[in-house]
């Protein structure tokens, strides 16, 4: 068997959390491989609304097992809430959940030193969700991070203490005002609470699986232009949201990687800083934000809209070997009387259709324009129903990245997920 992979093309927000869910039939095992409480995967059935930040989106499949990988970092706090908030729909998720003892906490220094670090940098920030992620990370690289494994070492709370107090004394060098004691106090309960669940080896338990027949597909976070390798650096997040980071967050061999499933919005959209060359500052920007409920499902913050990018589409689609893939929000596009999507940059008086490396510098892009459609498609549910334009529009992506769009989603319940091939 092999590990199948889902991703996000775009700057997050894709729809991944919905997909991840109505796929979660076709296998045994959904394992999160990088990223953190930024995440904010949404799915929404019996006209309820979850919304997942580090749990794997397969939960709410009683007969699925869900695996935390040691590519994530873990806000006991968050976690909490988390699990609380499915207690309180009679969900007992502690059968079916796993977590890599390899994985790595967030401290509540760590979102001090989040928004300290921010709050420095004044018209300059990156926009970073101030969860403690990118600090979390630094100690990941700097070997100094502590691990869920940690938790069950007896000298847990001085390892902690060495560590908080390190982080205070960079704190102090911000001159940033923070009251530490209720945070502390909050997360050492939450500590408590994360003893309650199963640490495993993760990379030994993902391939004893393999070995036994499960299928299991990875589920990725944020989205592919935030990598921080390739995304839009230094705007970009804190791990590698490519296909690459299923191996690294799970511990699995290239060789054991399948189907590559990318996921992108029939428009594009950006939370916080960073390039975005089809953003829109006009009443079409604000309509798509309106129409696609453009929020951000962790923060809250309004989300940057534009036109599709194909430029950058087909720069993901190739870094991670994408076989098939998934367009969601396909319905917000309805009653535009015009499309336009992105097919190439001009840069410097010179077109390209290459990613930049200076992500920052100006960039023009070149449009093509393609009839959009009038019809509400939210109710549809089958291929056969689509309007004529809105095939047009899918067949001349596909054409463009040369790989098939397999599904459509054409609004947020669980069931609206047309299969087209």
């Amino acid at each position: 068997m092999k590990v199948d992979v889902l991703l996000g093309m775009q700057w997050g927000d894709e729809g991944k959390g919905k997909l991840v869910d109505a796929l979660t039939r076709e296998y045994d095992v959904i394992a999160r491989f990088q990223g953190g409480p930024n995440a904010g995967h949404t799915l929404e059935f019996n006209h309820q609304k979850h919304v997942l930040h580090t749990i794997p989106s397969g939960i709410f499949h009683s007969d699925k097992l869900n695996l935390i990988g040691n590519g994530l970092v873990i806000d006991p706090v968050i976690f909490k809430a988390e699990v609380e908030r499915l207690s309180g729909f009679g969900m007992d998720i502690r059968k079916n959940l796993f977590i890599s003892k390899k994985s790595h906490l967030i401290l509540p220094t760590h979102r001090l030193l989040d928004a300290a670090s921010e709050a420095s940098k004044g018209t300059l920030k990156i926009g970073s969700t101030l969860k403690g992620i990118g600090p979390a990370y630094t100690d990941k690289v700097s070997r100094e991070g502590l691990r869920i494994g940690d938790i069950l070492d007896s000298e847990f709370l001085s390892k902690y203490q060495a560590l908080r107090d390190q982080h205070l004394r960079k704190i102090s060098q911000f001159n940033f005002p923070f009251d530490l004691k209720k945070a502390e106090v909050e997360w050492l309960a939450a500590i408590e609470f994360l003893r309650t669940f199963q640490f495993v080896n993760g990379e030994y338990l993902i391939n004893e699986w393999l070995e036994s027949g499960r299928r299991i597909l990875a589920e990725g976070a944020q989205g592919s232009m935030l990598d921080v390798d390739f995304g839009s650096y230094p705007f970009v997040t804190s791990s590698n949201t490519v296909c690459a980071g299923a191996c690294t967050g799970l511990g699995v061999a290239p060789g054991r990687i399948g189907n590559v499933i990318g996921i992108f919005k029939a428009y594009c959209t950006r939370v916080g800083s960073g390039p975005f060359p089809t953003e829109l500052f006009d009443e079409t920007g604000d309509l798509l934000r309106k129409s696609g409920a453009e929020f951000g499902s962790t923060t809250g913050r309004p989300r940057r809209c534009g036109w599709l990018d194909l430029v950058a589409l087909r720069y993901t689609v190739m870094l991670s070997g994408v076989t098939s893939l998934i367009m969601t929000k396909a319905d917000v596009l309805s009653g535009f009387e015009t499309l336009r999507v992105a097919t190439a940059y001009k840069i410097g008086g010179k077109i390209t259709t290459e990613m930049p490396f200076d992500t920052e510098a100006p960039v023009e892009p070149i449009y093509t324009e393609l009839p959009g459609w009038k019809e509400d498609i939210s109710k549809l549910r089958n291929k056969e129903n689509l309007p004529v334009n809105l095939n047009g529009y899918i067949l001349f992506i596909e054409k463009y990245l040369g790989v098939p769009i397999s599904i459509v989603s054409v609004s947020p319940d669980r069931e609206a997920t047309i299969h087209l091939k």
